[in-house]
């Protein structure tokens, strides 16, 4: 139901003049806003914005984020332009609650990323489940509501989401975690697979690092000095890891710190990570994720897929063709040179997410989302499932084969199938054409021709096709490799090559689909590292993250192959060493080999959907 004041404003005006005007939604006109702060089970108070509708003569649901990021604008009168997910959700009435978390701004307390979750908690021990239900409990007793409470978030507050569904409070019916910080050492954030995410890591820590010197509205501010547009050449420049600390952290960044300490997969990461305890999950839960996400694109899969086991599950997964929390805005019809042909943003916005909380929230007659929806880039459609992956996708491999081709049938070369190249740390493979330095998000599905050109990079493709080319699913690399190092890193990119067409913006362009780093020497373990043997082949297969997309008839498809990624991805000195401690000296020019040959052959397996 519509809040009663635009009812009466609609109305009149109709009635006078016959016609419904666009009217401006005003959240100060219609919510008024107190601050207050929550006591936690161990006497921490937590600072809380509570807006609640100006209509008193129904109850309406709380819908709540919490955030490290700040709940501003704070002062009694100060409103900002939105409430809730988007627009919408203003209008239709909900009473809307923001937090800043433990350590955070206004908030008490001591502040830890990605809080461990706590198992068989004693009295007053505190984790933010805890927090969360804390919080829950005092709003539905102290606040006038229908005591049904919804969570959403994005990025960190979606782990903050995600965290709210263990031991959760009975009055919580809905959450939805949207790009959640899942597991920052696998995916997400701050390494792919082991591999150190150099250039988003350190803008971001050098202020989310910091301690905070007093409870209150200042934010803490970055590192800024980096006297150049060229983010290539500030990094490179800079020199080893552990030179960042020397030279412009000055060990002030506790986050920072802690990642240098905790260079393989320990506990400090897999306290972290939250995805075991998704199994006793009672709220209603919508996930959601971009394919073009350059932050978590790791976390809504790995999130959905944990909570799609557990028995009488009750999730839904949307993923969209965005980037980094961009369904919050715009229309979602385009990106760069990508035309979706659909306002895919605004659709998820009023179609997806506004019904969801309204259905679990509000009026449960309203008809269920469906269980899986996916925009599938390529074919430019949505797509329905039951479930994701899809029962119909089969993994294919998709060999390597020689004269730099790629072919669904298995090399017949016995022995002398391979293809070699040198890894210079002097001279990374940069991981954009652009001369940037901010990491943005438009690599995600930028043209690799100027990757393609350079001798360090191998590249393979296909016959034109003959017929689409259907992916719905996860993708894997699995290659057979060599090395007169001791360790180094193996990237790989799957690409759309689109065929010439002067009318075409996208005309000949080698259109990433995916891009994955793997650092070798956790091919094993990524809580073991172990030393390549020089000289000696080794499997290193890894986890490339999903992706649905159609390789349309007439275009190829393409796999690069390179050893640097740089500065998105830390270099590698391609010596087996802890890489956070290494000197300059330490960085060394290495020989890779790529094998496809009938006993060692290399393959991307694909989701093939039928």
């Amino acid at each position: 139901m519509r809040l009663l004041t635009i009812c009466f404003f609609l109305c009149a005006f109709t009635s006078l003049y016959g016609q419904v005007p666009e009217i401006v939604f005003s959240t100060q006109k219609n919510y008024t806003k107190r601050e207050v702060h929550i006591t936690m089970r161990d006497g921490v108070k937590l600072f809380t914005i509570i807006y609640e509708p100006n209509d008193k003569l129904q109850d309406y649901p709380i819908m709540m984020i919490r955030t490290p990021y700040s709940v501003a604008p704070y002062g009694q009168d100060n409103f900002g332009n939105s409430l809730g997910p988007n627009i919408e959700f203003a209008k239709e009435g909900f009473v809307f609650v923001y937090q800043d978390v433990r350590g955070k701004y206004k908030s008490e307390g001591d502040f830890i990323a990605n809080r461990p979750y706590i198992q068989h908690k004693k009295k007053q021990e505190t984790d933010e489940s805890s927090d969360t239900y804390d919080t829950i409990d005092w709003l539905v007793k102290h606040i006038k509501s229908n005591k049904k409470v919804g969570i959403w978030g994005v990025s960190s507050p979606g782990f903050y989401a995600s965290m709210s569904l263990i031991d959760s409070h009975p009055n919580l019916k809905a959450v939805s975690p949207q790009a959640p910080v899942t597991d920052w050492f696998l995916g997400d954030d701050r390494h792919h697979n082991g591999a150190f995410m150099l250039m988003g890591s350190f803008s971001f820590l050098s202020s989310f690092g910091k301690i905070r010197d007093s409870i209150g509205t200042r934010h803490p501010g970055g590192y800024a000095a980096y006297h150049t547009t060229d983010g290539y050449d500030f990094y490179l420049k800079s020199g080893p890891l552990k030179n960042f600390n020397q030279k412009y952290l000055l060990g002030k960044s506790v986050l920072w710190n802690e990642m240098m300490n905790n260079p393989d997969y320990n506990d400090y990461w897999k306290d972290r990570s939250y995805t075991r305890y998704l199994n006793k999950v009672k709220p209603h839960v919508l996930v959601v994720g971009g394919w073009f996400d350059q932050e978590d694109l790791y976390g809504p899969l790995k999130t959905y897929a944990a909570l799609a086991k557990a028995p009488g599950h009750q999730v839904s997964l949307v993923m969209g063709p965005w980037y980094h929390g961009s369904w919050t805005r715009g229309e979602g019809n385009a990106l760069g040179n990508l035309d979706f042909n659909a306002n895919t943003s605004r659709f998820y916005r009023g179609e997806i997410e506004l019904k969801f909380f309204k259905k679990h929230l509000k009026d449960n007659k309203i008809p269920a989302i469906d269980p899986v929806s996916i925009f599938v880039t390529g074919a430019n459609e949505w797509n329905s499932f039951n479930q994701w992956p899809p029962e119909e996708s089969k993994m294919t491999p998709l060999y390597l084969s020689a004269n730099q081709k790629l072919s669904f049938q298995k090399p017949i070369e016995i022995n002398n199938g391979y293809a070699k190249y040198i890894g210079d740390p002097q001279k990374p493979v940069p991981y954009t054409a652009e001369k940037t330095l901010m990491r943005g998000f438009q690599y995600m599905f930028e043209d690799q021709i100027f990757a393609s050109r350079r001798p360090d990079v191998l590249v393979f493709e296909t016959e034109v096709l003959t017929a689409d080319v259907k992916i719905m699913g996860n993708i894997q690399a699995n290659l057979f490799v060599s090395s007169t190092g001791t360790d180094a890193d193996f990237v790989v990119k799957l690409i759309d090559v689109y065929p010439y067409d002067k009318e075409s913006k996208l005309s000949d362009c080698q259109c990433l689909i995916r891009g994955e780093v793997m650092r070798a020497k956790y091919r094993n373990s990524f809580s073991k590292a172990e030393p390549l043997v020089p000289n000696q082949i080794a499997n290193v297969s890894f986890d490339m993250q999903d992706a649905a997309h159609v390789f349309k008839k007439g275009h190829k498809i393409m796999v690069q192959i390179q050893s640097s990624w740089f500065p998105l991805v830390d270099r590698n000195p391609q010596k087996f060493l802890n890489i956070y401690e290494a000197n300059e000296s330490d960085f060394e020019t290495h020989e890779h080999t790529i094998y496809f040959n009938q006993n060692h052959a290399s393959n991307i397996i694909l989701p093939i959907f039928k």
